[in-house]
């Protein structure tokens, strides 16, 4: 059975590319101007969603007009971010795997708020990627299969104090029970050798970049 997924566009960097990732059957959310691109695109949120602050009064009717729903809402009263409400209403619709497009860009608060929204995601017992031009992340508190995607570094990031029990396979660095702790670059940069690696680990929360130059 097909697992249910949702894709968030959200108003950072897309492109046209990020279009190429909608599947038949996904969930696709629009958040705040991520709204505006895929109707500019021909492209007909299920929902589009946010403070639509930085629209125009005239794009923002475009988006209501043109979504299948509009959760509009004020923008100093609001606790979330776009994005958070957008994988909000990711969970509402019982998706299991999220893909968030245009969560990273030129805002850094926003682009490392958005990396820590993985946590909420797994909390919730949901697979939760960020995708963008030159970064795919994930974060696994358990074991991780990485399989290659055109990328060509993997990275490992603590996102706890320390992360243990560490095993790679399938990598040009492999590691055996091994411990990361914040602060170190250990884990930058090995490669994937193998036609699938795996990562496991036995404690915390571990942070899974591929990406390119």
């Amino acid at each position: 059975m097909t697992k249910k997924r949702a894709i968030v566009f959200s108003g950072g960097r897309l492109g046209e590319e990020d279009l190429q990732q909608i599947q038949p059957g996904d969930f696709i959310i629009g958040a705040d101007k991520g709204a505006l691109f895929l109707i500019e695109h021909g492209i007909t949120p299920h929902v589009s969603v946010g403070d639509f602050d930085s629209v125009t009064p005239e794009e923002k009717s475009r988006v209501e007009s043109a979504s299948k729903r509009m959760l509009s809402c004020d923008p100093v009263l609001k606790d979330l971010t776009d994005t958070e409400l957008a994988l909000e209403i990711a969970m509402d619709e019982q998706a299991e795997h999220v893909l968030m497009l245009g969560v990273t860009g030129t805002r850094m608060d926003h682009t490392l708020a958005n990396v820590q929204i993985l946590v909420r995601a797994m909390q919730h017992h949901i697979s939760c990627a960020i995708m963008d031009a030159h970064n795919y992340i994930e974060l696994t508190g358990s074991t991780l299969e990485i399989e290659p995607m055109g990328y060509t570094y993997t990275s490992l990031i603590p996102m706890t104090a320390e992360v243990t029990g560490i095993e790679l396979d399938g990598f040009m660095y492999p590691l055996h029970n091994a411990t990361l702790k914040m602060g170190q670059s250990r884990g930058v940069s090995n490669q994937l050798i193998a036609p699938k690696g795996t990562i496991s680990i036995e404690s915390g929360l571990l942070l899974v970049i591929q990406s390119k130059d």
